[in-house]
């Protein structure tokens, strides 16, 4: 029987395996190679000889991790009850023989012209993304650089209104891309969605129309014949009636917009059609 959660494991690592590369490459170009969202240190100008001690390096939020105390910790020695003896199951007739197919999932969503088509879209905002992150994470250096030498011909007040309002900016352009990674993973999944439930329909479908009862991933079989395989027909059937699927808007949040009723979730499309439909006079 076909198992709907390995080709969703799958398709979702086709369609779905951009991540957060975008935006953490961003960072990575802007940080040295360190993670979150900050100005590194290395950026900032080496100090003067001065008569008096210079000022201390503008400090801007970390992102929060898990402290070395919390990871070094070891694992709790839980109790374990005793549990029931299993009853023995009574005997029933024996499965059908098995008539094996395999597919690529990888395969398939590659050849998908609607799979294609996320991609190309929801790359490119990814790419904008990654973009706006490094433009921003450049004003902050720039901020910090302005500021770092500023600090000589200004009080201590001063000074920490500045830092404070480096650091607003900071933790809002974080809120900002974090807002706006979340959206387009949302755009992605709800992309994956129509894909996936179609996919699983045609698999069954293609199965039947060959007498299979059983189809398996092909990256898990050792060897196969050709003939077993039916990737190739499922991606063409999938093409033919799933040749585009809906993105949300770029600047449209999948959440408000799911609450809104206004386009086909999940929910909408797995409700029966009396149900969808309004009511005649």
């Amino acid at each position: 029987m076909l198992r709907k959660s390995g080709i969703r494991l799958l398709a979702a690592t086709a369609l779905l395996g951009w991540g957060y590369q975008a935006v953490s490459g961003a960072h990575a170009q802007g940080s040295g190679g360190n993670s979150g969202w900050f100005v590194p240190k290395a950026s900032q100008p080496a100090p003067h000889p001065a008569a008096h001690e210079a000022p201390p390096p503008v400090q801007l939020p970390a992102p929060q991790s898990d402290s070395e105390e919390a990871q070094s910790q070891t694992p709790p020695i839980l109790p374990q009850p005793p549990v029931p003896k299993a009853p023995d199951v009574p005997k029933s007739a024996p499965p059908p023989a098995p008539v094996i197919g395999v597919i690529s999932v990888p395969d398939v969503m590659r050849m998908s012209s609607a799979a294609q088509q996320a991609e190309r879209v929801l790359g490119a905002r990814r790419d904008d993304l990654a973009r706006d992150a490094q433009k921003e994470q450049a004003g902050w250096r720039d901020e910090q650089q302005k500021l770092q030498g500023q600090a000589k011909t200004m009080s201590s007040d001063q000074i920490q209104s500045s830092e404070r309002k480096l650091q607003e900016r900071v933790l809002a352009a974080q809120k900002s891309f974090r807002n706006r990674n979340r959206v387009i993973q949302e755009a992605a999944q709800v992309a994956l969605g129509q894909i996936e439930r179609e996919l699983v329909q045609i698999i069954r479908q293609v199965a039947a129309s060959r007498g299979m009862n059983l189809v398996l991933h092909r990256e898990q079989v050792a060897l196969s014949q050709e003939s077993l395989d039916i990737t190739q027909q499922v991606a063409t059937q999938l093409n033919g009636v799933l040749p585009t699927v809906f993105i949300p808007a770029a600047d449209v949040d999948p959440e408000v917009l799911a609450k809104s009723g206004t386009m086909p979730t999940t929910a909408d499309a797995d409700r029966p059609a009396a149900a969808a439909a309004p009511a005649k006079h």
